[in-house]
C-alpha cells in the first residue's frame, strides 16, 4: 500500500501541473502523509501548496481515514478527524470544507452532526440499502438537507448527495468493448508490478477510432444519471479503488475525450469538465433551490441485494486508554510539572497512539474487513501504542512515588502497589479485581490504612473497591454439577448479602435469572440467557454465504449447549455466579461461558450505578467452522419485537423488525457500539457493551449478540484477498445488564456507558520504599449529565497560522509542542425531553470546574477538530422544502470568550482553555 500512494501522489502531482485544467481530490491523511514525508521532494511539495492555492487539489473530508460509520465510536471518530485537521492546518494551512463518505458500509445519523461541527458545507455518501437507494433514485430524492440530531435539528444540519446506483466508481462497462472501459491504468499490483507495464484490465486507449463510441458511452451515462437528479449539475466520478497510480496514461486518455465531447456539445446535449468535489457543491448552492429534509434516521442496515445483508462486521473491537492517558497527562503537566518526565517524550507516547486509533478507524480496519496481514499491522500498531501510554502513566505514578529515603540494597520490594486512575470527571464507585501470585494478601491504602477487600483463591485474586468500604468475610463458593434438566424447584437460592435497595436476583442453576424488580410496581421480570449458534454456508456453489462483510444465515439459530454447570463465589462485595455451557453431556471442556456479578454497596455510599446493574463477562470459542454465536436473553417484556440500538455513541435508534422475502434475520441485525436496549410500558432492560457487536430482535421479548465468528469460504474475491475469519480464539466480551423503570433507566443508561467505556485504569509496581501518595489534579464535574474530554493537543492547529502570520506555512515540526492551552469538549449526554432533571442544559463555570489546573485567562471556542474559531466559522445555509425551518450554522448565541459557559441536550463544544502561566 505505501509503494501504491507514493505511485498515485507522485504521478498526480506531476500531472496536474502540465495542465491547468485538471484536477483531483484527496481525501485520507493516513496516506497522503506516507508520501509528503518519505517520498515527496522539495519540488514536489512546492507543487502541492501551488496546486491547493489554485482550488485544482482539494483534499476532502481531511481525517486520517475515511472512517466506518456502524461501529465506531463518536470520540475516535472526532480523533482521527482532528489528527487529520490538525497536519492540514498545521502544513497547509488549510481547512477542508467537504466530506466524501463513499466506502463505509451503511450510514450512521451521527454523521451529518459530525460533520456539521467540524466545519463542512456538504457531504458526499454512497452506500445505502439497494431497495432504498432505488426508491431515492426514482424519486430523484438522493439530495437532501439532514438534520441528524433530533435534538440539534437544524442548528447542525448538512447539505448531503447521495451516489446513484453506479456508487463511487466510474461505470466498467462499455458497449464497444468487452474491456473495462475509463480504466486506462488498469488495476495497480503492487509491491512487484508486472515487468512489461501491463496491468490487469486496462482499458482500451482513445483513439480517432473509437473516440466517437467513448463519447456515446460516457454522455449516455450522464443522462442516465441526470434523470435521477434534479438539478442540470451531475456529478460523474472518474476513477475507483486502485485507481490512478499511473496519473499519465489516465489523463492522456481522457482530455482529449472531453475536448471532443465539448467540442460537440451542442449535438450531444452535454459539456463536460473536470471539477472537484467542492466545484460540484458550488455549483449546487449558487442555484439556490430548495431541498427536502431528512430527520434523524439512519440508513443502516447496508445490503446490496436480498441475499448480502452486510452486517456480519458488526462484531468488533477498540480500546479506551488513551482517553485516560491524555487526561493524565493533562492534570499532571498543570498548573506545573512537579517531577522529572519529559513532556516530549511523553507526548510521543500519546501521539503513537492517537495515530493507531485513528487508523484502525478505517472503514476495512475496525470492521474486520482486511487481510490477516493487514490486521496484524494494525494491531501491532495498537500495541505498540498503548504500551508507550502504559509507560506514561507508569512514569507519571512512579514519580510521585520516589522514595522518601534510600533502602538498602540487599532489601527487597516493602510491598506492591496498585493506582487506580479515574480518568471521568466525576467519582464512581466501583470494584478493581486484582490477580496476584502469591499467597497472605493483604491490602492497604496509601497511608497504610486497611482496604476492605474479598479473595478468592482459585484463581488468586483480590476485590477492592475503590471507594473505601467496611471490612467483609471471606467469600462462600455453592457449585452444581452440569445436568440438562433442573425441576422449577431448584429456583430457590436467593443472594442474601444484596441491600434492600437494589435488585435481589434469585437464581436459577441451570440458564435462568430472575430479576425482581424494586420499583413500584415491584414487577418480576423474567430473564432467561442462552447460547445459540447459526449454522452458515461456505460454498458458494451452494448458495448465499457468510464472510467478513456478510451475514447470511440459512436457517434460525440453533442452541449451541445440551448441559450447564454452575458455580457461584459469595461474598461481602461481590458475589460471582458462573454458568459453564457443554455442547453434551460427554464433552470435558465447556465452548461457553458467563460470569456474572452482582455487587453489594454498603450503607454510606452512592452505589446507584453499582446497585442497577449486574456486569456478565462472557467467554465463547473455539467454534466449529461456519458457526456464528450469539447470546440471546429472553423476557416476559412485550417488546413487540422493537429494539433500539445506539449510533456510535451518541444518539439512539428504533429498530422495528420488518419482514422480507429473504434473508429477514440478516436483514434485522444492527450495529450496537455501546448500548441497546428493549422495553414494554412498564419495565426496560438496557445492555451496555464495552465494544461493538451485531444486535437484533428475532422474537417478542428477546434480544440477541453476536459474540463471535468463525467462518471460511471459496468466494474468489475473499480468496484473493486472504479475507478470512476461520478465527480459533476465544472471546471474552463484557456486557453490563440495567433492568428497572423508564425513568431510573432513562438516569442510568448514558453516565453507566460512559463508566463502562472508560473504566479506572490499574497500574502495578513494586514499592522501594515509603514514598509520597499519588493524587492527580482532581477535576470535577458538578453534574453528571455531560462529560468532559480533556488533553494536550501538543501541537498548534488553529493558532499557528492564525496569530502567527510570520511562520511560514509549511515548518511543521518546526515548532515547539504547544504545552500552554489545553483543548477541552463538552459532550452533553442527554436528549431534549429523555429525562425531566438530566435533559435540561448544564451551565458550567469553566475558572471552578479547571481550577485544580490553574488559573484560566481565556476560552477559546473552536470547531470540532480545533482548526476553526467560530466565530469566524460561516457554513453554507441550504433552503429546506416549504414547512422547513431554514438551518442555523451555529447553535444558539452566546457571549464570545467567557469562563460560564452552558451545554444544551447532544451539544458537543470545544475550547482552548490557556492557563496563568506559572
Amino acid at each position: 500500500m505505501r509503494a501504491y500512494a507514493a505511485n498515485v501522489y507522485t504521478s498526480v502531482v506531476e500531472e496536474l501541473a502540465r495542465g491547468q485544467q485538471r484536477r483531483f481530490i484527496a481525501v485520507e491523511q493516513e496516506f497522503f502523509r506516507l508520501w509528503w514525508d518519505g517520498v515527496a521532494s522539495d519540488q514536489q511539495k512546492h507543487q502541492v501548496r501551488q496546486l491547493l492555492e489554485e482550488g485544482r487539489l482539494e483534499f476532502v473530508i481531511g481525517g486520517q481515514v475515511m472512517h466506518d460509520e456502524a461501529v465506531t465510536h463518536l470520540d475516535d471518530q472526532i480523533l482521527q478527524l482532528t489528527e487529520g485537521h490538525g497536519f492540514l492546518y498545521e502544513t497547509f494551512g488549510i481547512r477542508p470544507q467537504f466530506s466524501w463518505h463513499v466506502d463505509p458500509f451503511g450510514a450512521s445519523a451521527t454523521t451529518p452532526t459530525l460533520f456539521a461541527l467540524a466545519g463542512f458545507n456538504a457531504h458526499l455518501g454512497s452506500r445505502i440499502d439497494y431497495d432504498l437507494k432505488a426508491a431515492m433514485q426514482e424519486a430523484r430524492g438522493l439530495q437532501f438537507v439532514w438534520r441528524g440530531s433530533p435534538s440539534l435539528s437544524e442548528q447542525q444540519e448538512i447539505f448531503t448527495h447521495i451516489m446513484d446506483q453506479y456508487s463511487y466508481c466510474t461505470p466498467s462497462h462499455i458497449p464497444f468493448s468487452n474491456r473495462s472501459g475509463f480504466y486506462w491504468n488498469g488495476m495497480a499490483v503492487f509491491p512487484k508490478p508486472p515487468p512489461d507495464g501491463v496491468y490487469p484490465n486496462m482499458s482500451e486507449p482513445v483513439t480517432p477510432a473509437n473516440i466517437n463510441l467513448y463519447a456515446e458511452a460516457l454522455v449516455a451515462n450522464v443522462k442516465q444519471r441526470a434523470a435521477w437528479f434534479r438539478t442540470p449539475h451531475v456529478l460523474w466520478p472518474w476513477g475507483c479503488d486502485k485507481q490512478f497510480f499511473n496519473a499519465s496514461v489516465q489523463f492522456a486518455n481522457m482530455d482529449p475525450l472531453l475536448d471532443h465531447i465539448n467540442s460537440h456539445a451542442a449535438e450531444l446535449g452535454v459539456s463536460v469538465q473536470y471539477a472537484t468535489l467542492g466545484d460540484y457543491f458550488r455549483a449546487l448552492h449558487a442555484l439556490n433551490v430548495t431541498w427536502r429534509v431528512r430527520d434523524h434516521h439512519d440508513f443502516l442496515p447496508y445490503s446490496t441485494d436480498p441475499f448480502q445483508a452486510w452486517t456480519g462486521f458488526y462484531t468488533s473491537r477498540t480500546s479506551a486508554l488513551l482517553y485516560a492517558g491524555e487526561s493524565m497527562f493533562t492534570r499532571y503537566m498543570w498548573p506545573a510539572p512537579r517531577g522529572h518526565l519529559d513532556p516530549t517524550w511523553a507526548l510521543q507516547q500519546l501521539q503513537q497512539l492517537r495515530w493507531a486509533v485513528s487508523e484502525v478507524q478505517h472503514h476495512d480496519a475496525i470492521t474486520g474487513t482486511e487481510s490477516p496481514k493487514v490486521r496484524d499491522m494494525y494491531a501491532t500498531h495498537l500495541a505498540s501504542g498503548m504500551l508507550g501510554v502504559r509507560k506514561l502513566m507508569a512514569s507519571i505514578v512512579l514519580d510521585k512515588l520516589q522514595p522518601q529515603a534510600p533502602m538498602a540494597a540487599s532489601s527487597g520490594p516493602a510491598g506492591h502497589f496498585a493506582s487506580v486512575y479515574n480518568p471521568l470527571a466525576w467519582t464512581v464507585t466501583t470494584i478493581v479485581t486484582l490477580t496476584v501470585g502469591f499467597p497472605g494478601v493483604r491490602v492497604t491504602d496509601e497511608a497504610g490504612h486497611p482496604v476492605p477487600s474479598q479473595h478468592s483463591v482459585e484463581p488468586s485474586t483480590a476485590c477492592l473497591p475503590f471507594l473505601p468500604h467496611p471490612h467483609h468475610d471471606p467469600t462462600e463458593k455453592w457449585v452444581q454439577r452440569p445436568s440438562t434438566s433442573l425441576s422449577a424447584h431448584n429456583c430457590i437460592l436467593q443472594l442474601k448479602y444484596l441491600t434492600p435497595s437494589c435488585s435481589s436476583p434469585i437464581l436459577c442453576p441451570n440458564t435462568n435469572i430472575l430479576i425482581e424488580g424494586r420499583e413500584q410496581s415491584k414487577r418480576m421480570v423474567r430473564v432467561t440467557q442462552e447460547f445459540l449458534e447459526y449454522h452458515v454456508n461456505g460454498d458458494v456453489k451452494q448458495g448465499p454465504i457468510s464472510d467478513n462483510y456478510l451475514f447470511t444465515p440459512g436457517k434460525a439459530a440453533v442452541p449451541a449447549w445440551e448441559a450447564v454447570g454452575m458455580e457461584i463465589v459469595a461474598g461481602q462485595l461481590v458475589t460471582e455466579i458462573r454458568q459453564y455451557f457443554y455442547r453434551n453431556m460427554t464433552a470435558q471442556n465447556y465452548t461457553y461461558a458467563i460470569h456474572s456479578r452482582l455487587t453489594h454497596v454498603p450503607q454510606g455510599h452512592d452505589g446507584e450505578l453499582l446497585c442497577h446493574r449486574i456486569e456478565q463477562e462472557y467467554q465463547a470459542g473455539p467454534l466449529e467452522l461456519n458457526r456464528e454465536a450469539v447470546l440471546r436473553t429472553s423476557t416476559n417484556l412485550n417488546s413487540q419485537q422493537v429494539i433500539y440500538s445506539d449510533n456510535n455513541g451518541y444518539q439512539m435508534q428504533r429498530r422495528p423488525y420488518v419482514s422480507y422475502v429473504n434473508n429477514s434475520i440478516a436483514r434485522n441485525y444492527y450495529p450496537m457500539v455501546q448500548s441497546a436496549f428493549m422495553e414494554d410500558d412498564k419495565s426496560r432492560l438496557v445492555l451496555l457493551s464495552e465494544r461493538a457487536h451485531g444486535i437484533s430482535s428475532q422474537g417478542n421479548g428477546q434480544v440477541e449478540v453476536m459474540l463471535h465468528r468463525r467462518l471460511w469460504n471459496n468466494f474468489d474475491w475473499d480468496l484473493g484477498y486472504n479475507l478470512t475469519l476461520n478465527d480459533t480464539s476465544v472471546v471474552h466480551p463484557v456486557l453490563w445488564l440495567l433492568l428497572g423503570s423508564w425513568s431510573l433507566s432513562t438516569a442510568l443508561h448514558q453516565r453507566s456507558a460512559v463508566a463502562l467505556q472508560h473504566r479506572p485504569v490499574v497500574l502495578f509496581g513494586d514499592l522501594a520504599g515509603k514514598g509520597a501518595p499519588f493524587q492527580s489534579n482532581i477535576i470535577t464535574a458538578p453534574a453528571p449529565g455531560y462529560l468532559p474530554v480533556l488533553f494536550l493537543p501538543g501541537r498548534p492547529p488553529g493558532g499557528l497560522h492564525c496569530h502567527l502570520p510570520s511562520v511560514p506555512k509549511g515548518h511543521r515540526g518546526e515548532t515547539q509542542a504547544d504545552l500552554h492551552r489545553v483543548l477541552l469538549r463538552l459532550h452533553h449526554l442527554y436528549e431534549v425531553g429523555e429525562d425531566p432533571v438530566l435533559s435540561q442544559p448544564v451551565t458550567v463555570n469553566l475558572e471552578a470546574v479547571l481550577q485544580a489546573l490553574g488559573s484560566v485567562v481565556a476560552v477559546e471556542e473552536r470547531s470540532l477538530t480545533g482548526t476553526w474559531d467560530v466565530s469566524m466559522l460561516q457554513r453554507w445555509s441550504w433552503r429546506p422544502g416549504p414547512g422547513r425551518r431554514r438551518g442555523d450554522s451555529t447553535s444558539p448565541s452566546r457571549p464570545p470568550g467567557g469562563p460560564i459557559i452552558t451545554v444544551h441536550p447532544k451539544e458537543i463544544r470545544t475550547f482552548f482553555i490557556h492557563f496563568q502561566q506559572q
